[in-house]
């Protein structure tokens, strides 16, 4: 069998028919590839996994940008390794708003991701949500940035304009219980 015939096969395997060629499979396991780039074109939302040990090739589903994934406290949680029940056992002795606090560093870690703010660089803009307070209740407003210097807890800021939208929009719940202390 050649290289060509091998690889329409080993398609085949892959995007044909969800119940495998096993004998294919079998063919393609007992010859050597000689060649020194496969291409393979993912199924659309999925990305390729490549085994190291033994090579085998999977697809596996992309991961969601963090605004997808983080919509409740619960995915906040949840995206944390954390649980209600351990949270509000821990915080259970402190004024409530120390929780709400923490839940919304955690919200900040989860949607920066790994991104962390550097302090020493006074270009690189840090983003937070601005509130605003009336008779009528408190309310998202905008979101602004800020330098080196900073109006805001260092952990409460965002690493772009939108996710900072985003949180002021989603959780301004949240924000209202730990900015507001009854």
């Amino acid at each position: 069998m050649s290289n060509e015939q091998l690889l329409d096969e080993l398609y085949d395997v892959l995007y044909g028919d969800p119940v495998m060629n096993f004998e294919v499979m079998n063919a393609i396991n007992k010859q050597t590839i000689n060649m020194e780039t496969l291409t393979i074109t993912p199924p659309e939302g999925q990305k390729i996994v490549i085994d190291e040990e033994n090579g085998a090739i999977s697809f596996k589903p992309k991961p969601k940008s963090p605004v997808e994934r983080i919509k409740t406290i619960k995915d906040i949680l949840d995206d944390n390794k954390q649980t209600q029940e351990a949270l509000d056992n821990f915080f259970k002795h402190v004024p409530a708003h120390l929780k709400d606090q923490y839940i919304a560093e955690l919200l900040c870690k989860s949607l920066n991701e790994e991104w962390e703010a550097n302090w020493s660089d006074e270009d690189q803009p840090k983003y937070y949500p601005w509130f605003y307070m009336d008779p009528s209740g408190f309310r998202f407003d905008d979101c602004d940035y800020w330098g080196t210097f900073s109006y805001v807890g260092s952990r409460l800021c965002f690493k772009s304009k939108e996710l900072a939208e985003y949180a002021g929009k989603q959780f301004t719940d949240l924000y209202r219980k730990f900015m507001i202390i009854n």
